[in-house]
């Protein structure tokens, strides 16, 4: 209630504000969010089925909460001398709490991020309307209809009905509800949602109009949904006008590609088509049906810490959960869906469900048919899974060090940018391995953020001129699994950015005779700069080198072999305020132009054994180099000031 404000009360009732995001998203969902009206009946019927499978639940606990009225269903019925449209349950209800909590605000958390997400997709020319469902305020959708809605609800063994009204704009009334809105309850328990229906939608008045809706979106609610008043369906009288069965029990072959997409869309609140689509049943030592999703758009919420499994748990047709803990792994998050058991006892408790051996079974049973689709997909439709791994796929890497039992089945769908396409195609770690030089005995990766940063890497000279191939890893994840997955069919993980790499010897550049010889001269004549550098940057760098790693830049900063990489080390920092500062190594290339005329500085200024050289400009010099391998490696340089001075100082000396 902190997020409205009051604005009068009485004692019959309250009226009070809207929160300032549902205003704006009142305001979207009217004019601008839906372009097919009809979703909004569809909204409200799945969240009366969503109701009638709570109280299901809980009656398996407490069957007096159900005991003068057992059998649930959903009436929807027209009056057309009031103009209203009635969508009536006999589910678990609501008080006078929940129902301000649930319709007088959006969901607890993420109101910012979809208010943000809406503006992004309208300004980018997208439809708004794929991401309105994620966020659970498909009830809103009913004024795009409708002049002020009356919601009219009972909580299950509970005495006080109570009746919010709002017309959608100032802000909504609370207050114990009238004899007359009393009777429209369905045994005197549920929610009755009523809906002052405006000119421009009379055709939701027509009784042809809502069967053709119900029978289009809601077929497949495990639910009976009734067209007319709740006293007119007697025990055993009337027809549904929907199959009211289960979907996921149904012979996949009595099944439509667009029931399985509605059936997505009433579990998702969503408006989007599911990428893939898994129905099967498992049997042996246990026995459940699966009918698992995933998505085309990734949840706005899919790296939020707090963000837990939405696959359902259903034992024996039951509903019993929507958020089991340990159904599927963190890394499957993203995986919508229903999984029917017909182990579980009925009556086991939520809180001892993630600790009971068949949710782990079933969890490993769910992880392999996924990953198995997703393995088939890549082969069968390489666009559809590039889609499903541009959203998903850092995801997916999580499991690499959190399920090893998983991590060779991860890894075949596990994919990577590379040096073989200069980062614009996917590649697969057996693809790599396929392309290895027969003489190569590791796999070669460079981590960062940014991809095209990473392929202007001056570490990835040394490599490209060889035809070395190696991997870009732009996931923050991937720092993290690489420090538990040593290596992959016993080719080890080796980063471009540490240590001193060996890239096959100096004689395979070239055939010309005496390059190996010339290049060990040059280096030779380096080791006056060498020692230089390392007396001047003796604070800064654990070493100074002769690099083999460049071919056309100047210097580099690498790891020590013994340290952390650069990059794992920054993302310690951000991420697990890490406070370590592992000195770099500084690389130079023997063979560059600017190295060379170093060089023979050095030699000539080359000092006493155990002296510093005494020249500004080879110091000057040496600060530079080490600023210009920070800029590259995207780091700041330590000192500005003094790195403006010192480039003012050498660019007046070249000019």
């Amino acid at each position: 209630m902190s997020t409205q404000t009051k604005k009068q009360e009485s004692a019959s009732g309250q009226s009070m504000d809207f929160s300032a995001d549902v205003s704006r998203l009142l305001d979207i969902v009217a004019h601008a969010l839906y372009t097919n009206h009809d979703v909004f009946l569809r909204e409200l019927i799945s969240n009366a089925a969503d109701a009638c499978d709570k109280l299901r639940y809980q009656a398996i606990q407490t069957p007096a909460l159900t005991k003068d009225n057992p059998s649930f269903r959903i009436h929807i019925y027209k009056d057309t001398d009031t103009r209203t449209l009635s969508v009536i349950d006999n589910g678990i209800g609501m008080d006078r709490e929940e129902l301000i909590d649930n319709l007088g605000t959006i969901a607890k958390s993420g109101t910012a991020a979809l208010m943000e997400q809406v503006k992004q997709a309208k300004d980018a020319g997208k439809d708004p309307l794929k991401l309105i469902g994620q966020f659970g305020v498909g009830f809103y959708a009913g004024y795009m209809v409708a002049s002020k809605i009356t919601v009219v609800s009972r909580k299950a063994g509970e005495k006080d009905i109570w009746a919010w009204v709002s017309d959608g704009r100032t802000g909504f009334d609370i207050r114990p509800a009238s004899e007359e809105e009393t009777a429209r309850l369905d045994g005197g328990r549920g929610t009755a949602v009523i809906l002052d229906i405006k000119d421009e939608a009379a055709e939701f008045l027509l009784d042809e109009k809502i069967k053709q809706t119900v029978e289009l979106y809601s077929d497949h609610i495990d639910v009976k949904i009734f067209l007319n008043r709740p006293e007119e369906t007697g025990e055993g009288e009337g027809q549904p006008i929907n199959k009211a069965s289960a979907l996921w029990m149904r012979p996949k072959s009595e099944i439509s590609k667009e029931q399985y997409d509605e059936f997505y869309r009433h579990i998702t609140h969503g408006f989007d088509e599911p990428l893939l689509t898994s129905h099967w049943r498992a049997e042996g030592k246990i026995e459940f049906t699966a009918l698992l999703y995933i998505p085309t758009l990734r949840p706005w919420d899919l790296y939020d810490p707090s963000r837990k499994g939405a696959v359902r748990l259903y034992v024996r047709r039951v509903f019993i959960s929507d958020a089991v803990e340990g159904l599927t792994y963190p890394w499957l998050r993203f995986v919508r869906g229903i999984v029917d058991s017909e182990d579980l006892p009925l009556n086991i408790s939520r809180e001892s469900l993630q600790h009971n051996p068949i949710i782990t079974k079933i969890r490993s049973s769910l992880a392999r048919r996924v990953l198995g689709d997703l393995d088939k997909l890549s082969r069968n439709d390489p666009p559809a899974f590039t889609t499903f791994w541009g959203q998903f796929g850092a995801a997916l890497k999580e499991g690499l060090y959190d399920a090893v039992e998983h991590r060779d089945d991860i890894f075949k769908v596990c994919r990577f940018y590379s040096t073989h396409d200069d980062g614009e195609k996917f590649t697969s770690l057996a693809q790599y391995v396929e392309r290895m030089k027969d003489d190569q005995k590791e796999i070669y990766y460079i981590s960062g953020e940014n991809l095209d940063i990473l392929k202007t890497s001056p570490q990835l000279e040394g490599f490209r001129a060889r035809g070395l191939e190696v991997l870009y890893l732009t996931d923050t994840v991937d720092d993290f699994w690489l420090q538990q997955v040593p290596e992959f069919e016993g080719k080890p993980f080796r980063s471009v950015t540490k240590g001193d790499i060996d890239l096959g010897g100096d004689d395979q550049k070239s055939s010309k005779d005496g390059e190996q010889e010339q290049t060990q001269q040059t280096g030779e004549s380096c080791a006056a700069l060498l020692d230089a550098l390392k007396s001047i940057l003796a604070e800064d760098v654990a070493d100074v080198r002769i690099s083999k790693r460049l071919t056309s830049s100047a210097v580099c900063l690498v790891a020590p072999a013994t340290g952390i990489d650069m990059h794992m080390e920054r993302v310690l920092k951000i991420h697990q305020k890490y406070e370590g500062n592992t000195k770099p190594v500084l690389e130079i290339n023997a063979g560059h132009a600017l190295i060379q005329k170093l060089a023979e500085l050095a030699g000539k200024n080359a000092p006493e054994k155990g002296e510093s050289p005494d020249n500004e400009t080879l110091n000057d010099a040496a600060h530079l180099l080490l600023d210009q391998a920070r800029i590259i490696q995207g780091q700041p340089v330590s000192d500005p000031s003094a790195f403006a001075r010192r480039m003012a100082a050498f660019m007046g000396k070249g000019l």
